[in-house]
């Protein structure tokens, strides 16, 4: 598949964040809600002063309520639109822009670069008090409060097992024609002295609703009402488990993507477009978070 910048054009990587309790998520939606994506994209048409949408293209595709920190996107706009409004571009989205997104970064691409098939890995948290007095009104936008005490070592030895490339379809909302394998680099649950407890989960791409399913997964290991092999026995058995409740949004914050060395993008743009399998197997079946 090929993924040329039309001539005539510069591929514009943006660098942004974004509270997403008031988003319906971060792809546009037939029936008009406020995502992300629309707001930008209405952003952009209106400082550019054009009169065609220029659509965004995202690392990872964020679900109603889940907030960004480290959210990355490009779009690929007229080589004379970019050299007129570049130098101003980032202040004036800033003044566009509702105060619950904000673009850090405009910057041109390098070759071979896509937000999305580019990134060899994605860094999720999710976040979580067990506090008997719930939790700080400050923080309730971005934190679960979780109504029983927890065990964080239970916790991590339950995600040992989880980590490695496995097919994810029990964890995962199933997406027609995509795989639901990936490679889960990182999962880690660790509290700090504030007594919030963070999952850091990292991975090279996610399904949907495959990080909130895994935290779902892991308090019920924590609070005792599943033991430690529970997690690794529905993974291994490859169905949706009823048992495995997918957490509120709130909790979750993309984090950060990550690219390879400039010279390596194209390539890796290649192979993330390959379906993937496990050995020994046909293929897999899924998207995110």
């Amino acid at each position: 598949m090929s993924d040329e910048v039309e001539p005539g054009c510069v591929r514009v990587r943006l660098d942004l964040s974004y509270d997403g309790a008031d988003f319906s998520g971060w792809a546009k939606q037939a029936r008009g809600q406020r995502t992300v994506q629309g707001e930008i994209e209405d952003a952009l048409r209106t400082v550019t002063r054009s009169s065609q949408t220029y659509e965004l293209t995202v690392a990872g595709r964020t679900d109603a309520g889940v907030h960004a920190r480290g959210q990355v996107a490009h779009v690929d706009l007229p080589r004379s639109v970019w050299a007129e409004h570049q130098e101003k571009l980032l202040k004036r989205l800033a003044g566009r822009l509702s105060r619950d997104v904000r673009i850090w970064r405009v910057a041109e691409a390098p070759a071979g670069f896509n937000a999305r098939f580019s990134a060899i890995w994605r860094r999720y948290a999710y976040r979580v008090t067990d506090h008997p007095a719930g939790v700080d009104p400050l923080l309730r936008g971005h934190v679960l409060w979780h109504d029983w005490p927890l065990d964080v070592e239970a916790m991590n030895a339950a995600a040992e097992k989880l980590v490695g490339e496995h097919d994810f379809a029990a964890y995962c909302k199933k997406r027609e024609g995509a795989t639901t394998i990936r490679t889960l680099q990182q999962l880690r649950w660790e509290r700090d002295a504030d007594g919030i407890i963070t999952a850091t989960v990292k991975a090279d791409a996610f399904c949907h609703n495959m990080v909130r399913s895994l935290v779902g997964a892991l308090l019920f290991v924590g609070d005792g009402h599943r033991p430690v092999d529970w997690p690794g026995k529905v993974l291994a058995a490859g169905v949706r488990d009823s048992a495995v409740h997918v957490v509120r949004p709130h909790g979750l914050t993309l984090e950060e993507v990550g690219y390879p060395a400039d010279e390596l993008l194209a390539a890796r743009n290649r192979e993330a477009r390959n379906r993937r399998s496990l050995p020994g197997s046909a293929g897999g079946v899924g998207g995110c978070c």
